[in-house]
């Protein structure tokens, strides 16, 4: 049995998917061989926002899509065989984690979209996914499943380490020796900034932070997205688009009593996500050391300055200082999780996840 995987993530920044070619060894341990991303096209994009509310020919609407989903996921798949010289035969399975429409554990379901049979008989490979539901059947959030990778892959016995990604939403794994490793959904992490500005900007992403760092925090609206109860709920807990989207921003803006310049919004929504970080980790994370980031948002420098600011004796270091892309590390770590089901070993953190126990995740989709 080959012990090469793909793992595919497609996050809540709708940005693209993100491929990996990873092996492992007998510990679980990755090596990275070769990567790829594919971004969205912007009907793709808009395609998955639209699903996000509930709304009109929902059942339609979701096939069609997680049809076209699996199409990009397959291309996704051969221009990275390609890039690695490999063919389908080289491949054990891949590990697609598929486009979160909507999370709803309370309600006790998670939706992945992505037609995974059409991208098995595209693909040529066995394939590993929804990955999620099995944790919500156990109670729990089915999220964040990241932390399990990273205590194997990044805990020290010499160091307080808080593992940190920034995509669309914040994520946290409290890796502390001698202590439980926690890890939660932190509160918004770029999703609001990109969003507003493209709507200002008609860029996709605030490059490096500039637009926000040329702004000044509203204290109305700052003090206002604080106000949020998600962020004082303690863990475990998970958050996504369901909450935080334009209409949760629409409804604090139009709250105020004055209207912030968009530069001004903007300058806000970046503490806000700085805020809602760094209170996590003081809050949850004490004594800790070293932060290291990962995610889109480790390209941000003002958010990381603010970051930074906000956590005073802490240091803070892109995840590459542990051996990884900052990029990557979601993808690599469902590569992991495929891993994982094809031992039939637990992929969940119970502590992290609020699931009953330890649960094997997945389900398979032969080639």
């Amino acid at each position: 049995m080959t012990d090469l995987y793909i793992g595919m993530m497609s996050g809540t920044s709708l940005d693209g998917v993100d491929a990996v070619l990873v092996r492992f060894d007998e510990t679980g341990r990755p090596a990275l061989l070769a990567d790829h991303v594919l971004p969205y096209p912007a009907a793709i994009k808009q395609a998955v926002l639209a699903l996000q509310p509930r709304g009109h020919d929902e059942l339609h609407r979701s096939q069609t899509l997680a049809n076209q989903l699996a199409d990009i996921y397959a291309q996704t798949v051969q221009q990275l065989l390609a890039k690695a010289g490999r063919a389908p035969g080289d491949i054990r399975a891949i590990a697609c984690h598929g486009q979160t429409v909507r999370h709803a554990p309370h309600d006790g379901y998670t939706i992945q979209l992505g037609n995974m049979s059409r991208l098995a008989e595209l693909a040529g490979i066995d394939v590993i996914a929804d990955f999620r539901s099995r944790d919500v059947a156990a109670g729990g959030h089915g999220a964040p499943l990241v932390p399990g990778f990273q205590q194997g892959a990044f805990s020290s016995v010499d160091e307080k380490r808080v593992i940190l990604n920034i995509g669309g939403i914040s994520n946290l794994a409290r890796l502390h020796a001698g202590a439980a490793a926690i890890g939660f959904d932190c509160g918004p992490g770029n999703m609001l900034m990109d969003a507003w500005c493209l709507r200002h900007t008609g860029q996709p992403y605030d490059d490096d932070g500039r637009w926000a760092a040329g702004g000044a925090v509203h204290a109305p609206l700052l003090a206002a997205l604080l106000a949020e109860p998600y962020l004082t709920q303690p863990p475990p807990k998970s958050t996504g688009r369901d909450l935080f989207d334009d209409a949760w921003l629409a409804d604090k803006l139009n709250a105020l009593s004055a209207q912030p310049s968009p530069q001004d919004v903007q300058a806000t929504l970046l503490a806000f996500s700085a805020r809602s970080i760094a209170d996590a980790i003081l809050e949850h994370c004490r004594g800790n050391q070293a932060v290291y980031v990962c995610g889109g948002g480790a390209r941000n420098g003002a958010l990381l300055a603010e970051i930074a600011r906000l956590l005073p004796g802490q240091r803070l270091e892109a995840i590459e200082a542990l051996g990884l892309p900052a990029q990557l590390i979601e993808a690599i770590a469902f590569a992991w999780l495929g891993w994982r089901f094809d031992r039939r070993q637990a992929g969940n953190l119970p502590a992290v996840t609020g699931a009953q126990g330890p649960r094997v995740l997945g389900a398979l989709y032969p080639r």
